[in-house]
């Protein structure tokens, strides 16, 4: 799938909203991915899982790892595709652990698989839980990369499409100043 193909997609599962919105991160932007929406149908979500496996083919990952809930689908879309474990981590008193008897055995191989990537604060998170359980983070990966290439997570990282979608502080936010009140979509409401 090219990226053309990816953003279409999320346009026509009305899954790219335009608006005012108050993304997980805590900026503001006038765009947001409602990823639900568009891997809400089994084999569009295989068809980017495979998408992402064949990245990393050669890569010996043995568990792919996504941070719940908005990873979820793709990343245990991409692990069907590697023929790999799938497991997640998820917040418990604010701090992205993992749970739910997942552990891992020392140096396992992981990819974590996000669906959209902003700043890349839930990757590193969902990264820095499972190197503490002992597993080895060999890369990450997203559907969309919101930031167009300039988030971080501390590994090789790619996506399936990039997008340049403004983001905003509250003190800097043009909606904002215009008197627009933001909503929240995502998943930590």
């Amino acid at each position: 799938m090219t990226p053309d193909q990816i953003v279409q997609h999320f346009q026509n599962t009305n899954a790219l909203l335009e608006g005012h919105f108050l993304l997980s991160s805590g900026l503001h932007s006038p765009k947001y991915l409602q990823c639900a929406r568009a891997l809400q149908y089994p084999a569009d979500a295989a068809k980017f899982g495979k998408s992402i496996a064949e990245h990393f083919v050669n890569d010996n990952i043995k568990t792919v790892a996504s941070p719940a809930i908005g990873g979820l689908v793709i990343g245990y879309a991409t692990a069907a595709a590697l023929n790999a474990r799938f497991i997640w981590t998820e917040r418990q008193n604010g701090e992205m652990t993992l749970r739910r008897g997942f552990s891992l055995i020392p140096g396992e191989r992981i990819l974590v698989v996000e669906d959209v990537i902003t700043t890349g604060g839930s990757t590193r998170e969902c990264i820095a839980a499972l190197e503490a359980a002992g597993g080895e983070v060999v890369a990450a990966a997203s559907v969309i990369d919101r930031s167009n290439g300039s988030a971080d997570v501390g590994v090789q990282r790619i996506a399936l499409a990039s997008l340049d979608v403004p983001t905003y502080t509250e003190e800097q936010c043009p909606m904002c100043f215009n008197g627009d009140r933001p909503v929240k979509p995502g998943s930590r409401t």
